[in-house]
């Protein structure tokens, strides 16, 4: 995987704050296009691929949800415009939600944020253990399945949150 080789971390789902900047800040100065300055058109093309390609892995590592995604993408359980269907009864739960919202507007959408974090806490919950000790070769196609559909979970959640932000 080429984030994770080239920042020679193992394979995660949440990856460790601890040290990331540094390697980020090590990997950036090794591949800055100005250090190519006087190299090859080739080498100089080689160093701005590198360095953009650095930057993305570290904005990837930075956000959790992104970093599930590339993981996902990479073991291709994720296509980019893919129709993932949600469970009805979390899509009940939700609709709920969007109904209070549209029914109270700003009143509600100050209570409703605290109900949204506990769907988030409760969503997370049964891929807790699988996406903080992921271990490549070791978590299940079927364990990953679950981060899948937790991950389409979150990302409706996000979709509603960012609702309410606008509206308050």
């Amino acid at each position: 995987m080429k984030y994770f080789e080239l920042f020679n971390i193992p394979v995660q789902l949440k990856v460790k704050e601890e040290g990331l900047h540094q390697k980020f800040i090590q990997l950036s100065r090794k591949f800055h296009p100005d250090y190519f300055i006087n190299s090859p058109e080739d080498v100089q093309a080689e160093a701005l691929e590198n360095s953009a390609l650095v930057n993305r892995a570290y904005k990837t590592f930075r956000n959790p949800d992104e970093t599930i995604k590339y993981v996902l993408k990479e073991k291709e359980m994720l296509e980019e415009e893919e129709k993932y269907e949600l469970p009805p009864s979390f899509l009940m739960e939700v609709l709920e939600i969007n109904e209070q919202l549209m029914d109270a507007g700003v009143d509600t959408a100050g209570r409703l944020t605290p109900v949204i974090e506990n769907l988030q806490i409760e969503i997370y919950a049964p891929v807790k253990e699988i996406v903080e000790n992921y271990q490549e070769g070791i978590t299940t196609r079927e364990e990953l399945l679950q981060v899948k559909e937790y991950y389409y979970k979150k990302k409706y959640l996000d979709r509603i949150r960012q609702q309410l932000t606008g509206i308050v």
